[in-house]
């Protein structure tokens, strides 16, 4: 509240959050205006608990928008798949690696491939989407029956206009979160995406609060009261358990020689390397779900979604007292978030660039050699502190899993969401912060 106060004393941070206010405000209202030819009798019919169980990433990333088939329905998803894939091919690709490592001019570079990829990636969602959903009846277009009966070119026109409004959407948001990276503050994209979920969390506690708490007849007192009890405490332990995840920061020593610069010595001072607990973010959670996810949203377009099969992949059926044979898909999750944290570290921090540019520097960790035994010795320690953070990401995404299953309090909220939250919220201060901090700089120097 503080950082609020200073920064609202300042003419320019005030204005930038003014500004980003205006976005969200844009925002939240685009995703409100149905895409044309939706029929509105069909929605909740095809959008219900099953669909919740099916498209739950997507639909807590896109904050409902999905659900009213609106011309934000794909929202930045394509964006953020779109990041995660250039990222990937850094490594594949050489060209991709020098460009990322060009300065001001190659991020430019980047920013741009990123942005051809997202309109792509943006045009393939929208067509699997527009012809999956009218395949299911979703679109009203004055025909006697939907879908069979439809002329050629009628057809055509609903999926062609399905495609071009979702992806003219997913590509306004794109530039709209850029201009909030721009004129107002923090990272547009992150922002976006985290007043998405913020937008479904009201509701879901409302919800979970009716039935677990208000809702049930023949509860008393006592038992009311320790639902609430029991629902407060697992919220804020998660928020508690991802805010401790995200800034555990483990720092490795580093001492740096002396040179001599004419008559005087300069160097000879200690650092460290500040190495994050959580290193792959939220990452490794986004993969699994969405691998797992996939073969389910396939099936449920060709209208196979509640096959047998798919309760593998689905997570409403992996904690089931009744049947546990579902549970092979919970294993496999957890595994997979543990093998992408390191496979996404791996791709982000080099030992060997490390190690490479604490000799080019003169620097050195203290009691280890340069060279070889410097990358070894940071391999080691990056792979003890990576399982801790996956073990910490496993605790925080499984959670609301087994509380669905257990006790059937079915959220759309969950550890991927508060780890996005609080990692934005946290990064945005700092922004908010550093503003503060360089306005402040300016003024005193202004004074001299």
């Amino acid at each position: 509240m503080e950082t609020l106060k200073k920064a609202f004393k300042i003419k320019e941070i005030r204005n930038r959050l003014f500004y980003t206010f205006l976005m969200l405000v844009v925002i939240r209202l685009g995703c409100q205006i149905p895409i044309p030819f939706v029929n509105a009798s069909a929605l909740k019919d095809i959008f219900g608990a099953d669909f919740q169980n099916t498209f739950s990433l997507f639909s807590m990333f896109t904050g409902g928008s999905l659900e009213n088939m609106s011309i934000f329905a794909l929202n930045i998803t394509p964006y953020i798949t779109a990041s995660i894939i250039v990222q990937l091919l850094t490594i594949a690709i050489p060209k991709l690696d020098e460009m990322q490592k060009d300065g001001e001019e190659g991020r430019k570079k980047m920013t741009a491939v990123t942005r051809y990829l997202t309109v792509v990636l943006a045009l393939i969602e929208s067509a699997a989407m527009t012809i999956g959903f009218r395949n299911q009846a979703l679109f009203d277009t004055n025909a006697v029956q939907y879908g069979k009966n439809m002329s050629t070119l009628r057809e055509w026109a609903v999926i062609i206009t399905g495609i071009l409004a979702m992806t003219a959407g997913s590509t306004i948001l794109m530039w709209l979160g850029e201009r909030i990276t721009e004129k107002g503050v923090g990272n547009g994209i992150s922002i976006v995406l985290t007043i998405n979920i913020i937008s479904r969390i009201p509701t879901d506690i409302a919800t979970l609060f009716k039935n677990k708490v208000t809702g049930p007849e023949g509860m008393s007192i006592g038992a009311r009261l320790t639902a609430a009890v029991i629902i407060c405490a697992i919220i804020v332990g998660m928020i508690v358990l991802v805010v401790i995840l995200q800034e555990a920061i483990r720092k490795i020593s580093v001492q740096m020689s002396q040179k001599v610069q004419g008559r005087r010595q300069v160097g000879a001072r200690q650092s460290n390397i500040p190495l994050k607990v959580n290193t792959a973010g939220v990452i490794p959670i986004i993969f699994a779900s969405s691998i797992l996810q996939f073969p389910v949203v396939i099936a449920s377009f060709f209208g196979k979604g509640q096959a047998e099969w798919t309760y593998y992949f689905s997570q409403s059926h992996w904690i089931n007292p009744s049947n546990w044979k579902y549970s092979v898909g919970f294993v496999a999750y957890v595994v997979m978030i543990i093998f992408f944290a390191y496979f996404y570290t791996s791709i982000t921090f080099n030992p060997r660039e490390v190690a490479k540019n604490l000799n080019d520097r003169g620097g050195f960790i203290p009691g280890i050699r340069s060279g070889k035994p410097t990358v070894e010795y940071l391999t080691s320690i990056l792979n003890y502190i990576i399982l801790i953070g996956a073990v910490g990401l496993i605790i925080v995404a499984t959670i609301p899993i087994v509380a669905s299953g257990v006790a059937n309090a079915n959220v759309s909220f969950g550890g991927t969401s508060i780890i996005i939250i609080v990692g934005v919220i946290v990064e945005t201060i700092q922004t908010i912060k550093s503003m503060i901090t360089e306005r402040g700089y300016s003024n005193v120097k202004g004074i001299f």
